[in-house]
């Protein structure tokens, strides 16, 4: 298994445009943090729907890295949210993923969304990501 550190000099290096904070990675897990500021907001005083997919979907994308090495190509292939009550605006957020599936060509995840230090989530996300086959060990299904 990649290591989590491993994982973000990768990010920093070839995706520092992410704009969230690697937690933690483990065994088809990750956490990851968004810091939310005035441009992450929209009108009404909530984060915008935009910042928690990118969250969602940066959230997955580590989780898979972490489970299968750096895959620079593998690429979300579809993204379902589910936005459930309002993020607090002075919070940042937090993106849980656990991988339900991860296959020969697809791999696919859940992924729930808080505002940092609240139990309930403020959406949920489901996403598949496709993998280039030469970067998937013959042990995956």
């Amino acid at each position: 298994m990649i290591s989590t550190q491993d994982i973000k000099d990768f990010i920093a290096k070839e995706f520092p445009q992410a704009g969230c904070e690697i937690l933690s990675v483990g065994t088809k897990t990750s956490r990851v943090r968004k810091s939310i500021g005035f441009d992450d907001l929209r009108p009404g005083g909530t984060v915008s729907g935009p910042v928690l997919m990118s969250v969602a979907d940066f959230s997955l994308y580590v989780a898979i890295l972490g489970e299968i090495g750096i895959v620079p190509l593998a690429l979300t292939t579809s993204f379902n949210i589910n936005f459930l009550r309002k993020p607090t605006p002075n919070q940042d957020i937090i993106g849980q993923c656990n991988l339900m599936k991860v296959g020969k060509k697809l791999i696919i995840g859940d992924v729930y969304l808080y505002s940092e230090g609240d139990t309930d989530p403020v959406a949920h996300a489901v996403g598949t990501y496709s993998v280039p086959p030469e970067n998937i060990s013959s042990t995956n299904e």
